[in-house]
């Protein structure tokens, strides 16, 4: 059966974690002191790593053959983990098992000796979700567990963690990885995959994965089921994405107050099977740009794209006012709230558009009057 590439490329040891360096050095060293904690709480965005790193951890404190803190991942422990085999190694779903009487049942059996391995190790992930009563029935034994027990919750909403639980963890902050990092990683995975992938094409779809390691290289799993180079052509028609030319054409029609051309392009767009929630963050990512063209000296370093258009943006950028750049912005991401919940995605960005020609941009008394009745309806 075939492997997806998230699954198959999964670090197996913190050595292989790609862009988490001010993580997996304190715990590869913690596990190697014997020194580590009994409760750790990750947090960050997803596909950055969290629960890989519990699954390492969970690896590492039960090897047989431990090299440095790293768990051998030969003996039969680590192929257990790997394998789901091991029952000491418990994975759980907070969103979906968050009642008091999940954690109560977890809590009884915490305190039952592992089977095979040295710990029981308890992951639960997205530990955000667990309602109140379930906080209640968890901290007791978070905050003196048995000493063969170590917890391990991991969260995309830090912010939704109760105190309670965030002072009795060790908490580690999962950053967004790099592109460029995750481009080199794709661009070696593709390698030792033997297929071909450009170097820009890796930069794009590290780009369009928000900093996901996990993201990226599912992106690159459909891209393999095109024939040929996998070039930004390819990544462009399996994301769905608009080309570069598309997004400078539809600013242009903006800028002119030209919706004819505006929905020419969309048009255009749609008999390619356009993603239009994806087109609208392009189109927000478009006038970034400008944005930084016009408002930072050197824009090459915050600004990703080729020499060529980057020139492009400068010229475009002599056409538009800055205050014209931030409505136009603030506009678009109105929009993408509204395309998010509505089955007419095309006509809410055709509407948009409208809207960018005839108001926003145009900085006429219609405009105006516009943005100073929504104000005072805020009001």
């Amino acid at each position: 059966m075939y492997q997806a590439l998230y699954r198959k490329w999964r670090p197996k040891d913190f050595e292989d974690v790609v862009g988490q360096d001010h993580i997996t050095v304190t715990l590869k060293n913690e596990v190697a002191s014997g020194k580590f904690s009994h409760a750790y709480l990750f947090t960050g965005s997803r596909g950055t790593g969290k629960t890989t790193c519990s699954k390492i951890i969970a690896k590492a404190v039960n090897c047989l053959h431990p090299v440095d803190g790293n768990p051998c991942n030969e003996c039969e422990i680590c192929r257990g983990i790997d394998e789901g085999s091991i029952l000491d190694v418990v994975e759980i779903d907070a969103a979906s098992n968050n009642g008091v009487d999940n954690i109560r049942q977890l809590r009884e059996e915490a305190y039952f000796m592992p089977s095979v391995a040295k710990y029981r190790v308890y992951i639960l992930d997205e530990c955000h979700m667990l309602s109140a009563g379930a906080v209640n029935a968890l901290l007791k034994i978070l905050e003196e567990p048995p000493e063969h027990v170590i917890f391990i919750l991991a969260t995309t909403e830090i912010h939704k963690v109760l105190p309670t639980i965030l002072s009795r963890c060790q908490r580690f902050d999962f950053k967004r990885i790099k592109s460029r990092t995750i481009a080199d990683r794709l661009l070696y995975v593709a390698g030792e995959e033997g297929f071909s992938l450009t170097d820009d094409a890796a930069l794009l779809i590290a780009r369009l994965s928000d900093g996901g390691m996990r993201d990226a290289l599912s992106l690159l799993d459909l891209c393999t089921s095109y024939t040929g180079e996998i070039n930004v052509r390819t990544v462009t028609e399996a994301a769905g994405l608009a080309g570069q030319g598309h997004l400078f054409d539809l600013a242009a029609a903006a800028i002119a107050k030209d919706p004819t051309a505006a929905l020419r392009t969309v048009e255009a767009l749609s008999e390619n099977s356009v993603d239009f929630a994806r087109l609208t963050e392009q189109l927000v990512g478009h006038f970034r740009n400008l944005m930084l063209v016009k408002t930072v000296k050197e824009p090459e370093e915050l600004v990703q794209a080729t020499p060529e258009d980057l020139e492009r943006l400068r010229t475009q950028a002599k056409g538009i006012t800055l205050p014209q750049v931030l409505m136009a912005i603030d506009l678009l991401q109105e929009t993408m709230g509204k395309i998010s919940r509505t089955a007419f995605k095309r006509t809410e960005f055709e509407m948009a558009l409208i809207r960018l020609c005839d108001q926003q941009l145009g900085g006429g008394l219609e405009g105006v009057l516009d943005r100073l009745e929504k104000l005072e309806r805020a009001v």
